[in-house]
């Protein structure tokens, strides 16, 4: 399918009224609604706005291409908007954006959209074609002028000089082909032979060969997320974000020939670019929240199944005497018990498994399975017996994934004097074997000191009450707000999920209530800022603050970012404070949270759902009536 059978006449806006980026994406899905191609305005829109709350797709040059691929949707379409004044779209160059490409896919479409979408690209970065668009004057026009023969730009194969490219965005979809289509269109102008690699939705096109890569003058890689790199070991490289090759595609691929751009290192070259633009401390961040995000989805399915165990046995009642069952004393609730269960128990392999496989790739997958699993275990030297074992647990499996990760990468350096001919069974023989018996000999060790951690530690949170349950909540429950999303907020997010691991059998964490109290209370706030205090937010302003009760109800602090990053100063100090109130008060009254996340839709597995609502809307009227009072009128 190509992008003439996508846009569908009846659905294009050649004057769009909408001057704010929210009125425009109503103004369009309206369009869609009202022309039958998409059944539910709220769903549909909420997917182009989650998509937009990643990074604009406000993409420069005066063009979006909003998208979502999404249940709403009955029949895929690209609906085209003109707005001749522009809407301040927070495009990535800053400017207004006059066309719209809004991109309608249902969920269990095939590829041909993304197709469309490179095809589309194509077409917008041609030299004169955007002014030809902008002065279409009826439907008609714009569909003929995308389905007229269009010269496609080739590639020189005659130039004294070849660069390679790799293109990638976060979501695999507009940046990556308008990347891949700057790049050959500024080449073809400079006269020089490139072939480009994009790495999108679809999976990876045009792969880049080992020959390409030995007569290759040098290499761009313009990605936002992880691309095979050790196969480029030892040629000039140039890496920037996907961005970048949209913007200064002449600048990139001069630097790529001019001899001057440094030679990639395999295997330590990922570090080395880590230390040099933040030290070890982001590469710590990195690797954890590697393991930390693949393990979430584990920690959310069992937590809550286990969760929902406890409820049906305490909605069907169960006898005094076998309150110790509760959570399997009816079938119905044991099935559930064991289910979650099952999931719970590849929570610990998968956080280190993949804490190692951030550090060391695929090679670490297995020690890191086996350390994680040692910690859940309690494995330890001198206790061979289950009944001695005390597990290390979270603790101990974040510190056995950076060991299995340590331990691989070691390996790599220890056996490059092998011969090369070897090399295809380091990673089937040597790896594992090496790898899995080194990181289970110090797991050995390693567990004695973190299970006497974990254990103190479990002891502690078991004992707060009182006093010490309000501090640490009003500390967890203000770093959260502290910088909404980041390494603060994580932190506090990620120790949430550790208690969690190891209290939801037993009632759950209230740690993890206070994080996620606090974590709800800064969107709250913002609308509670933008209800009462109106004269001093813009109208674009008070329309996010309104939409924000549904990030905040969420638990998605990050729908607050907008208002922090605008005015910090008034901003912040007001969210932690409303967090912190919230996270103290969740603390102070022992109200235990059995889940990871949901925000609103897990209330039922607090202990005291009603309360700790209470508590959360306490929290956002402190910080919403704080930011209000002291935010500058407009």
């Amino acid at each position: 399918m190509e992008i003439k059978d996508l846009l569908k006449t009846e659905v294009m806006i050649l004057d769009l009224q909408a001057t704010t980026k929210e009125a425009a994406v109503d103004e369009m899905v309206n369009k869609l609604v009202a022309e039958g191609y998409v059944s539910d305005f709220d769903t549909f829109k909420a997917g182009i706005m989650a998509r937009e709350a990643q990074t604009s797709t406000g993409l420069g040059d005066g063009i979006a291409m909003p998208h979502s691929k999404n249940k709403a949707v009955e029949e895929a379409v690209v609906l085209f908007a003109k707005s001749k004044a522009g809407v301040d779209y927070a495009a990535l160059d800053g400017q207004p954006v006059n066309l719209f490409f809004m991109i309608a896919a249902p969920e269990g479409a095939n590829d041909t959209h993304l197709e469309a979408l490179a095809q589309l690209s194509k077409f917008l970065l041609q030299a004169g074609f955007t002014d030809k668009v902008k002065a279409a004057q009826y439907p008609r026009q714009v569909l003929e002028l995308f389905s007229e023969e269009t010269e496609e730009i080739e590639q020189v194969t005659d130039s004294a000089h070849y660069v390679l490219a790799v293109t990638a965005c976060t979501t695999g979809i507009a940046h990556t082909y308008m990347a891949e289509e700057a790049l050959k269109k500024q080449a073809a102008e400079m006269g020089i032979a490139i072939k480009v690699e994009t790495n999108g939705a679809r999976g990876i096109d045009h792969k880049l060969t080992a020959e390409d890569i030995q007569k290759a003058d040098g290499i761009i890689v313009a990605a936002d997320k992880k691309v095979e790199m050790n196969r480029f070991a030892g040629k000039p490289m140039v890496q920037v974000p996907v961005a970048a090759a949209i913007r200064q595609p002449e600048e990139l691929i001069s630097k790529a020939i001019s001899g001057n751009a440094p030679k990639f290192e395999a295997d330590a070259a990922d570090e080395a670019k880590e230390e040099s633009s933040g030290g070890i401390g982001k590469a710590f961040y990195k690797h954890l929240m590697g393991g930390v995000s693949a393990m979430l989805p584990f920690v959310v399915g069992g937590g809550i199944l286990i969760a929902l165990a406890f409820l049906i046995d305490q909605s069907m009642g169960v006898p005094k005497d076998q309150l110790a069952n509760l959570g399997s004393y009816h079938p119905i609730a044991a099935y559930f018990k064991n289910i979650g269960g099952a999931a719970f128990a590849f929570m610990l392999p998968v956080l280190a498994g993949f804490i190692a496989n951030s550090i060391a790739d695929k090679p670490g997958l297995v020690a890191g399975f086996v350390a994680g699993s040692m910690a859940a275990s309690g494995l330890a030297f001198g206790k061979l017996d289950p009944a001695t074992m005390i597990p290390s647990g979270f603790l101990g499996a974040l510190v056995g994934g950076f060991i299995a990760g340590g331990v691989i990468l070691l390996l790599r350096k220890l056996l490059t004097v092998l011969p090369k001919s070897l090399d295809g069974i380091k990673a089937i023989l040597i790896f594992p074997l090496l790898g899995t018996l080194i990181t289970g000999l110090l797991m050995l060790f390693i567990n004695i000191p973190m299970a006497a951690i974990n254990t103190g530690l479990s002891n502690f949170l078991n004992s707060l009450n009182g006093a010490s349950a309000l501090v640490l909540g009003i500390i967890v429950g203000g770093m959260m707000a502290v910088d909404l999303g980041g390494p603060i907020n994580k932190a506090a997010y990620i120790f949430g999920t550790g208690t969690l691991a190891a209290s939801v059998a037993t009632g759950g964490s209230v740690v993890m209530a206070a994080v996620m109290a606090g974590g709800m209370v800064p969107p709250l706030a913002t609308t509670v800022a933008v209800l009462f205090f109106k004269n001093k937010f813009t109208k674009e302003e008070r329309q996010s603050g309104l939409t924000n009760i549904v990030m905040g109800l969420s638990f998605i602090t990050e729908g607050s970012i907008p208002f922090g990053a605008a005015d910090p100063a008034r901003a912040i100090p007001s969210f932690v404070v409303g967090s912190a109130v919230a996270g103290g008060l969740v603390g102070a009254a022992g109200i235990k949270l059995m889940a990871p996340h949901g925000g609103i839709f897990v209330l039922a597995l607090t202990n005291g759902p009603l309360l700790y609502l209470l508590f959360v809307l306490i929290g956002a009227l402190v910080s919403g009536l704080m930011f209000g009072y002291l935010k500058k009128a407009k």
